[in-house]
């Protein structure tokens, strides 16, 4: 679990961006992460996602911000040299190898020759590239580039690690490793912001998440606080429901293809299930399963982006001020 001391790593207030053409890409963001967690961004495309961690690395010119990064505003060049940067699409030269490649970096974020030179190898150790290590970048596949990228937002060491889409390209057995390098980080105390498409590979390894959408963020918490409200236990059962669970308002039956019937009960407590066990093994039930639910990540996601009233999922991108969706180009 994460470190959380009631520091804010990042703490961002009234963050908007204007494109030409008036394209509101963020619409007063509001967010805060604390210090040694893992912290999740996910939307859809056009959300804003990217805008976001590129006004926070100054890459991109907010309209509007109020905020602190590492305790400092926004914008303070010297504090960049604690904060590692992954962007999405990222390109190193081609001709440089990994190794050159992360010491090349190392050297621009002011880290001496002998501490580069130590922190390349061991980075590209942990990120499984060091039989690639001389090799020239350009014989790279996009995964192998994905683990040099992730080893070079870690050369300098730094207190908050800022990843756009990290695992991009990468095989299922370097996703896993990269979540492995990722939670030994948290245990240091390294603050991880990630950014991701990948729902599933933030449920495994995120304290807490945002969802963005349109340029606003929509929800924020841990994940079992934004779901709490889904938590139930799924009894199944073989046969019909007994006709006392059918007429209990606080039990949902479902009846299944398969001849089971299914009780869905409201609550994440175990207790509460005890009398509807007790009673179900008096009536020599067979009981086949019973199981705690709650909504996945993905699940809150679609709830996040559907539109409340309408029940249609709303379309990606940014908005105009007149309210109508803009080409937004950030995902």
């Amino acid at each position: 679990m994460a470190t959380t001391n009631g520091e804010y790593v990042i703490d961002l207030h009234h963050v908007e961006k204007v494109y030409r053409g008036k394209v509101h890409a963020l619409r007063g963001v509001e967010m805060q992460v604390h210090r040694g967690e893992i912290f999740g961004l996910l939307g859809p495309n056009g959300a804003g996602k990217s805008t976001l961690v590129k006004i926070m690395m100054t890459v991109v010119r907010p309209t509007r911000i109020s905020g602190t990064l590492l305790g400092r505003p926004v914008g303070h060049k010297p504090t960049l040299r604690r904060v590692g940067y992954l962007p999405e699409d990222h390109r190193f030269p081609r001709y440089l190898t990994g190794r050159q490649a992360l010491e090349f970096y190392a050297a621009l974020a002011k880290v001496d020759r002998r501490t580069r030179k130590r922190r390349a190898a061991e980075l590209l150790t942990t990120v499984g590239m060091s039989d690639w290590a001389d090799k020239k970048v350009s014989t790279y596949s996009k995964g192998m580039m994905q683990r040099v990228g992730l080893a070079q937002a870690l050369v300098n060491d730094p207190q908050l690690v800022l990843l756009d889409e990290p695992t991009d390209g990468v095989d299922p057995v370097g996703r896993r490793e990269i979540r492995d390098v990722l939670v030994e980080l948290r245990r240091r105390g390294t603050t991880i912001f990630l950014n991701s498409h990948l729902l599933s590979e933030l449920e495994m390894v995120c304290d807490r998440v945002a969802i963005l959408v349109q340029g606003k963020v929509v929800m924020q918490g841990t994940i079992d606080d934004l779901t709490a409200q889904s938590r139930r236990y799924e009894i199944t059962i073989q046969g019909a429901a007994p006709d006392w669970a059918q007429g209990d308002p606080s039990i949902r039956v479902e009846v299944l293809s398969d001849g089971q019937s299914k009780l869905i009960v409201q609550g994440s407590e175990p207790g509460p299930m005890q009398p509807i066990l007790d009673r179900l093994r008096g009536e020599r039930r067979i009981i086949c399963a019973m199981e705690p639910v709650r909504e996945t990540l993905e699940d809150l996601f679609m709830r996040a982006v559907t539109d409340p009233e309408t029940g249609q999922v709303l379309q990606p991108g940014a908005r105009t001020n007149a309210g109508a969706r803009g080409p937004g180009k950030e995902a």
